[in-house]
């Protein structure tokens, strides 16, 4: 069994994190600028074998899609070009900055820390991944 990787995608960077190979426990991995997010990817999972992809899918409150919906969009049809023998999912990602964001305030990080984008974004990207693997065991 490989793992799952979760990407938090954005226009200046991207929030990876990934699962253990049993897939059960979701842990940051990086933050990559998103320029730079296809040669990371590709020197990773020539590293590491990699079930399935899951990306944030941005969504508003009355679940449309957000602004930044397109790009999202366009990147997970270049992410199956790429990589097209790995299981690409895409999963509503809303309130993960926020909690992402309270999830850090309340582990004692400084302030610092807690305004850190890169560390928000790996945070969300693994509550993205705990989202996808609980829907996976219902």
């Amino acid at each position: 069994m490989g793992r799952l990787l979760a990407i938090d995608y954005g226009l200046k960077r991207v929030g990876l994190a990934v699962s253990d190979y049993m897939q059960v426990i979701a842990t940051t991995l990086t933050t990559v600028p998103t320029v730079d997010i296809f040669p990371y990817l590709k020197d990773y999972m020539s590293r590491e074998q990699v079930d399935a992809i899951v990306v944030g899918d941005p969504k508003q409150m009355d679940n449309t899609p957000s602004e930044s919906a397109k790009s999202v969009h366009l990147f997970v049809d270049e992410l199956g070009q790429q990589f097209p023998d790995i299981d690409i999912y895409m999963i509503d990602e809303r309130f993960t900055s926020k909690i992402a964001s309270q999830t850090i305030a309340k582990s004692g990080k400084s302030k610092k820390a807690r305004k850190d984008k890169g560390l928000i974004d790996t945070v969300a990207a693994v509550l993205i991944l705990q989202d996808f693997m609980k829907m996976k065991k219902l």
